[in-house]
């Protein structure tokens, strides 16, 4: 893997290890691990100090074990919780046992009651973490460093479709490939999509929507995107699919969408936008649409505004944030389109997600062999954390079907978005 391919190596907030004040006896590395544990809540776990062999302890049985490696690992995480945890895990200076998603929803239910630290921490910590911005330029490096990292390691967990977004589940029991295709037929029929029409995609991943719109429904289309290796691939598909004439993949920013069209469709891409483009990605839209146009954006989101988990931007999505649906209507409201209708399905994305942890622990030795423990530590803390953010609530999963101001051709009811 080159260097620009890797990703960014870690480091502490100021560069250098926390400074650890020398202790006057042990007992201060408890008192600050219980400090810690009462921050989580109290909840049932257990804290070990690995070079002094102390244990703190919550009520009952613990749940899981998390171990600190050294004083200055504690010390560092106890200073800074929401980067230097997933860096210290990462790196293999805490080690967990027992339930990881259980510890990681705690840790995000805490964290959204403001259990991680007072006020004036926590607004330290929202100004030292702003995510990258997406300039022209800023969007095609953020997007090389997660997206273009290999489609081999990506599909090794995210099945055939290649789709890295939100499943739809008829059922529970429903599979990961089933879903993803029942997730495109969603939204197709959110769109009334039909045959001949024209769309444009924002944003197409791998391409398995784009394809999916063309073999599918016989929809004409022409799909944006900026990862290099991801547009490779869905080129490779159409071909082998047969449909090079329906889909043409486009290597470009979703700001040079130019031509008219029936659908404007963006899916798993408004994360990687930020917020101060969000107006242009309306102007967008609203250019690109046809008179009775209908358009929908899927994006995973929040019920207020706040950035991403900031290790998590750091360290996998640089650039990244999710919006609150307030946040989304700079999308519409100045670009006078309609919303027509918002579905919230972000127990969907928690399925998707543990059945994506599943298959990426089922393949690590491959992963390990492609990267190396610190990449398999990563990603597993990334994705079980994932799992655990929309479990708990703290990520929502948006998608908002939209429309011309003019346009009254408008189902009355909602009854044509669901499968007789």
């Amino acid at each position: 893997m080159d260097a620009a391919s890797r990703p960014q190596e870690l480091t502490s907030p100021a560069g250098k290890r926390a400074k650890v004040p020398a202790p006057r006896s042990r007992s201060i590395d408890v008192r600050l691990a219980r400090r810690l544990l009462m921050a989580l809540g109290n909840a049932p776990l257990e804290f070990v100090l690995g070079w002094s062999g102390e244990r703190v302890c919550g009520p009952g049985s613990p749940m899981a074990q998390i171990r600190f490696a050294d004083r200055a690992t504690l010390w560092s995480v106890a200073a800074d919780p929401r980067v230097s945890f997933g860096d210290a895990y990462s790196e293999g200076r805490v080690q967990i046992e027992g339930d990881l998603l259980y510890l990681l929803e705690i840790i995000y239910r805490t964290s959204a009651a403001g259990g991680t630290g007072g006020t004036f921490s926590r607004l330290l910590q929202g100004l030292r973490y702003r995510p990258r911005r997406n300039t022209l330029s800023g969007s095609r490096q953020n997007i090389h460093s997660h997206y273009d990292i290999g489609n081999e390691f990506y599909s090794l967990w995210l099945g055939e479709t290649m789709a890295y977004t939100c499943a739809y589940y008829p059922t529970a029991e429903t599979s990961l490939d089933e879903a993803q295709v029942a997730k495109m037929d969603h939204v197709c029929r959110k769109l009334r999509l039909q045959a001949g029409e024209t769309v444009v995609e924002a944003g197409c991943g791998w391409g398995s929507f784009a394809l999916h719109m063309a073999s599918r429904y016989g929809a004409r289309v022409r799909a944006f995107n900026i990862s290099r290796e991801q547009i490779a691939f869905a080129r490779r598909r159409a071909k082998e699919q047969g449909l090079e004439g329906q889909v043409e993949f486009i290597e470009d920013d979703y700001r040079n969408i130019t031509g008219r069209y029936d659908v404007f469709a963006s899916i798993g891409m408004l994360e990687h936008v930020g917020k101060e483009n969000y107006p242009e990605l309306g102007r967008v839209a609203r250019r690109a649409l046809a008179p009775e146009g209908r358009g929908l954006i899927h994006s995973i989101g929040r019920n207020y505004p706040a950035p991403l988990q900031p290790w998590i931007e750091r360290r996998i999505f640089p650039g990244a944030y999710p919006p609150s649906l307030g946040e989304m209507m700079q999308i519409f409201e100045p670009a006078d389109l309609s919303v027509l209708d918002v579905e919230n399905i972000r127990l969907h994305y928690a399925l998707t997600l543990r059945e994506w942890l599943t298959r990426y622990e089922a393949a690590v030795d491959k992963v390990r062999a492609m990267f190396d423990e610190l990449f398999v530590r990563m990603w597993r803390l990334y994705l079980a954390g994932s799992v655990a953010a929309f479990e708990s609530g703290t990520l929502q999963l948006f998608q908002v079907l939209f429309t011309t101001p003019q346009n009254n051709r408008i189902p009355l009811t909602r009854e044509y978005i669901y499968p007789r």
